[in-house]
């Protein structure tokens, strides 16, 4: 499955940016569901780590935490070096940055990009080589609402979401003749830590602009990411959301 690692004949899985948040909650659910993970972070390997442990004594699957900057070529090259098969690549590393576009520094714009576009091309790029040699292959990427609808004071991030919901569609067009599918989910607000820059006041505003009347978790993300893994693969190109009725 792996370089100097024993095959165990289960379905291989990347979640990148898992040590917390939706990408912990993802690792989880296909953990559960008998998936071996890749899993990586960029700061956070203790936190990593110990989701790995959890989820090999849990429920008996194997774990290669790994920590990897998505926002850069060769760390993601590197780490691509170590995997010689993979099935499942959940594209969830990301990072935002909240304020007027006029004040941004062309260096904050371009790390969004590296990190939320960038890294989708970077793995996509060395995964899909890895998915062709069995004809079969499923691409995950986590997107979010503001990919579509553009948010104030956000617009680095809507426009790498915008960017990745076109790339979904674009590579899953690419990829139907070889059995791979592509598809994303487009998140709404989700109680995550990249809400902490918001006051308790602001998303109490926000919550009360959400039909469902409360913040969505990241188990029900995962849950919805399991089910598009599952379903035929016929359904490729999609950009689904979730997000209480919210946009």
């Amino acid at each position: 499955m792996r370089k100097n690692k024993i095959s165990t004949g289960r379905p291989l899985a990347m979640v990148t940016g898992a040590s917390r948040g939706i990408g912990a909650a993802i690792a989880e659910e296909l953990a559960a569901a008998g998936y071996d993970l890749v899993l990586t972070c960029s700061g956070s390997m203790g936190k990593l780590k110990t989701l790995a442990k959890h989820l090999e004594e849990e429920y008996g699957v194997s774990c290669m935490p790994k920590q990897t900057d998505m926002g850069k070529w060769e760390e993601v090259r590197t780490l691509f070096d170590e995997i010689d098969e993979l099935d499942v690549l959940i594209n969830n590393a990301g990072i935002s940055h909240v304020g007027l576009l006029a004040d941004m520094t062309p260096e904050e714009w371009s790390r969004v990009m590296d990190v939320n576009l960038g890294g989708a091309f970077y793995t996509c790029k060395c995964a899909i080589p890895l998915m062709l040699q069995k004809h079969s292959g499923r691409i995950l990427n986590i997107s979010s609402v503001w990919g579509s609808a553009g948010a104030s004071l956000e617009v680095a991030y809507s426009a790498s979401k915008g960017g990745i919901n076109a790339f979904t569609k674009a590579l899953a067009k690419e990829l139907a003749p070889s059995g791979i599918a592509v598809n994303a989910i487009a998140c709404g607000v989700i109680d995550t830590t990249m809400n902490a820059c918001f006051s308790e006041e602001e998303m109490e505003e926000l919550r009360r602009e959400i039909p469902a009347d409360r913040i969505g978790t990241p188990g029900e993300v995962a849950k919805l990411a399991l089910h598009v893994l599952q379903s035929p693969e016929y359904m490729t190109g999609q950009i689904i959301a979730i997000d209480g009725g919210w946009i």
